[in-house]
């Protein structure tokens, strides 16, 4: 479900029509919905409320401070991946408690931070990772939380690219290690490890692979008692997909819910669950204007965009499909278009042969299910601006991160100063 809906023929986002956005914030411009975002995160609070937990939704799909407040302010945590990242979801009123770092790569000055914030559940990923924070940890006299991310070798995902809890992927401790370093790390006066947990992938669209995970964190924790060791909390990772409409409906978080339910409900740990996409995705789109239409004879039919790559990447680097339609249609049979942009590469493709109602220049686009890894992704590339996002509740919206100017671009750098 989502908040975007036609009213006297223009699409509008809740009470806000996007056609007078696109006037007075310009275009492309990310557009997004407060109360799609409200009710994303209910749903997932309500199926995982019996865990006890946090419903820590994931930054890296759109770290907007605005869009963080809006969750922070449902009660929601924050799964974070670097130093940035905490400090995004801090400034947007996530206490630490309610914020787990997460990422195979932490730094030692990032986890110098992290121990700074009481409280805060760091996710380890491997051997050497455990060993440098056990040294840090040391150093500030901090004591850490500890969560280890487990890779069950158990792979899902929309692609390649977002499959990450197979035995080769980059991710997390080998399930055959876990014990062993759990162990250790309760004989370490630095560290208080507290659970296990693990993340699958991204765009998950069946529920099998979450219980086979999931059957593997199980067997842990029963291992992991069995020596006596306290297991207090599970981390289930995010992954659940969100609809782009070109597929079937996916499991919903309440599927999700009773899965784990039936899975681990018995085993009275704490539950936290770390949803991104599948709160953002459809709480935003892609607003955009059409330069112009170029046809060739006997060629295809481009439909050239304001928007580029560099301001979504997702379908050049996903091949990532994204429904597009007009904010206010004009009538006449679908044709098929090329959509593209203006940036200089082959790859600034968004779709092709997409039927679509006829369209002209000046009229505005709207790419749907833009939410999550659009803006989260944009740069300046081409030294196109980067693109400004809006956030829309009720009647009210207000621009939430700005155009830069183009001198306010080129004010970011310095010449040598023997040039």
């Amino acid at each position: 479900m989502n908040h975007f809906q036609r009213r006297d023929g223009r699409l509008h986002c809740e009470a806000v029509d996007l056609t007078d956005i696109a006037a007075r914030a310009g275009t492309p411009v990310y557009v997004y919905s407060a109360a799609t975002l409200r009710r994303h995160f209910r749903v997932y609070r309500d199926a995982f409320a019996w865990g006890r937990g946090v419903v820590a939704y994931a930054v890296k799909a759109n770290g907007n401070l605005s869009v963080l407040k809006v969750l922070a302010k449902e009660g929601a945590g924050a799964d974070t991946v670097s130093e940035g990242e905490i400090r995004r979801a801090l400034a947007a009123g996530v206490p630490p408690e309610r914020i787990i770092f997460s990422g195979m790569g932490k730094t030692d000055a990032e986890l110098h931070y992290a121990l700074s914030l009481p409280g805060l559940q760091i996710n380890v990923e491997s051997r050497p990772e455990l060993e440098r924070l056990s040294a840090v940890s040391a150093e500030t006299g901090a004591l850490a939380t500890v969560v280890f991310r487990v890779n069950p070798a158990v792979g899902a995902g929309g692609h390649a690219k977002i499959t990450t809890g197979q035995a080769h992927d980059k991710f997390g401790v080998a399930r055959d290690e876990v014990v062993e370093l759990y162990r250790r790390a309760a004989q370490d006066p630095s560290l208080n490890p507290v659970g296990i947990g693990c993340h699958i992938g991204s765009q998950i669209a069946d529920l099998k692979p979450f219980e086979s995970a999931w059957m593997v964190l199980r067997a842990l924790v029963e291992s992991l008692r069995a020596e006596g060791l306290a297991v207090e909390r599970l981390d289930l990772g995010g992954g659940l997909a969100a609809p782009y409409f070109n597929q079937p409906d996916p499991p919903t978080p309440a599927d999700l819910g009773q899965l784990a339910i039936r899975v681990l409900g018995d085993l009275e740990c704490e539950i936290s669950v770390e949803p991104g996409r599948a709160i953002a995705a459809n709480a935003g789109v892609l607003l955009s204007r059409v330069i112009q239409v170029t046809e060739r004879a006997g060629g295809p039919r481009f439909l050239v965009l304001d928007a580029a790559m560099n301001d979504l990447l997702r379908p050049t680097l996903y091949d990532a499909f994204h429904e597009l339609c007009a904010v206010a249609p004009r009538e006449g049979e679908p044709r098929p278009y090329d959509v593209v942009g203006p940036v200089c590469e082959s790859g600034d493709t968004f779709a092709r042969d997409r039927p679509l109602p006829p369209l002209e220049a000046g009229d505005l686009a709207c790419f749907l299910t833009a939410g999550a890894y659009g803006a989260a992704m944009a740069s300046e590339y081409n030294s196109r601006p980067l693109v400004p996002e809006v956030l829309v509740d009720g009647d009210r919206w207000a621009v939430v991160r700005e155009r830069p100017t183009y001198a306010e671009m080129l004010a970011r750098e310095t010449v040598a100063g023997w040039l």
